[in-house]
């Protein structure tokens, strides 16, 4: 193995050594030294050496503001900070698996500094919603979905709500409005269905007219419903 050997003034040394087996290849050292400090030896694929400068180190200080960074990479840096004080708001952009994004990004003015600590749980949870979205007014048989979990459902003249069986989770809560002069029914496919404060397992419910009924699932095949239901 080729080595070369570069002694020190007082001690030690510096060995630049080749690996045991090698393309033969010519490196051409840039012509000057670095402009500015920090900077790191690039090449061409032709062995043409130069002084580049990186914008976003592989690791950096707590509080370091981070530029353009690599996908799915982030400094190595225990608070790190996205923007610029006073000058660029701090965003982050998270992709979707298959499409779309999702943005975080402080206000304009923040106002006074704070933190926001997200708990633990105890297992994973999904950020839900501040009021109750509206699913769409059903005028027709209408069996609820996942996508319905955390919304109200509303229901006109001709309209029926269905519970099916198997598709929800514990914890999944889902408001049925009935704004029609009658009353509705609402028929209970899952396993079981309790009215809230009984103990009977029911097939169907009535649901009295302006009446609101709010269903909360203990598990896929049981839920609980409250409100105007007999």
């Amino acid at each position: 193995m080729s080595q070369l050997t570069l002694n020190a003034d007082t001690s030690g040394f510096v060995t630049l050594s080749v690996a045991t087996t090698v393309t033969s290849y010519t490196f051409q050292w840039p012509s000057a030294a670095p402009t500015t400090n920090g900077q790191l030896l690039a090449s061409t694929t032709a062995g043409i050496g130069s002084w580049t400068t990186t914008t976003f180190p592989s690791t950096a200080a707590a509080g370091t503001v981070l530029a353009a960074a690599t996908a799915n990479t982030i400094a190595a840096t225990a608070t790190p900070t996205l923007g610029v004080a006073g000058t660029t708001a701090g965003t982050l952009t998270l992709s979707g698996a298959t499409s779309g994004t999702v943005v975080l990004q402080s206000a304009a003015a923040a106002g006074s500094n704070y933190t926001w600590t997200f708990q633990n749980p105890g297992g994973n949870v999904s950020v839900g919603y501040r009021n109750l979205p509206p699913v769409g007014t059903k005028t027709g048989s209408y069996t609820l979905a996942v996508a319905d979990v955390g919304k109200y459902v509303q229901v006109s003249t001709g309209g029926s709500i269905t519970i099916p069986d198997a598709t929800f989770s514990e914890g999944d809560a889902i408001s049925i409005f009935n704004n029609t002069t009658g009353n509705i029914t609402i028929t209970c496919t899952i396993t079981t269905a309790y009215i809230a404060g009984t103990d009977s397992d029911k097939a169907t419910m009535t649901l009295a007219t302006r009446g609101i009924a709010t269903i909360l699932f203990i598990s896929g095949t049981v839920c609980v419903v409250s409100g105007n239901v007999s």
